[in-house]
């Protein structure tokens, strides 16, 4: 029988980034705060609902198709290069964003032919167009398997890929539950200081995997 427990960290390593990578400045944080504040809870976590479930597709799609380049220890060592400057690039632009983006043409192109009239299938469709999603679980993996927070296994990324859905789950809900809660006091404003937050985070990230790469050089 296998150990359960020693897929924890994996689990935690895929809540904290799904949490983490949810938080900042978006189409779909920016249609839960606007439609939380008019329709109320349930159709804000319908939109987090779709949201959440496009992202665990693009992170098992990243996870099952991707993890199998890292065998080579010189392709490792350049995605965790790339991890790095992918951290340190994200981070920056989250902490000194100044913008709210509410769209993008990509978005509204593919609206336009799908038409979603659903709060669900609004959150499916905006995390849909936003194909950076996927790039970005991609590099998580390799930063991920590099640390050993998660194994080159299916079950370990199968552990990791539901601590990731727990996250963005999570992050959604709770920005929801506050919307409708707020009565309008909850501003995009307020969501743009939990982008500088996240971008902190993303940041100290950047530092910690920075000073791994040079412990490497050294060593080599």
């Amino acid at each position: 029988m296998p150990d359960y427990s020693s897929y924890l960290l994996t689990v935690l390593t895929g809540l904290f980034f799904g949490f983490v990578v949810s938080i900042p400045v978006g189409p779909i944080n920016i249609s839960i705060v606007n439609e939380g504040a008019r329709r109320g809870f349930a159709w804000a976590f319908l939109i987090g609902l779709g949201a959440t479930i496009m992202e665990v597709i693009y992170c098992a799609i990243a996870f099952a198709g991707f993890t199998q380049m890292f065998d080579s220890r010189w392709i490792k060592a350049t995605m965790e290069l790339v991890s790095f400057l992918l951290m340190l690039f994200l981070g920056v632009k989250y902490l000194l964003a100044r913008s709210l983006p509410s769209t993008t043409r990509s978005i509204e192109t593919v609206e336009h032919r799908l038409h979603p009239h659903t709060a669900f299938w609004t959150g499916f469709v905006r995390c849909l167009c936003n194909p950076g999603v996927l790039l970005f679980w991609i590099t998580f993996s390799a930063t991920f398997i590099s640390h050993e927070w998660m194994d080159n296994t299916w079950r370990s990324k199968a552990a990791c890929v539901g601590g990731a859905a727990l996250g963005c789950f999570l992050w959604f809900t709770l920005l929801s539950y506050l919307v409708s809660r707020g009565h309008g006091k909850f501003s995009t404003n307020t969501l743009l200081r939990m982008s500088h937050v996240s971008g902190a985070c993303m940041l100290v990230l950047a530092i910690v995997i920075g000073v791994r790469l040079v412990r490497l050089l050294m060593h080599h």
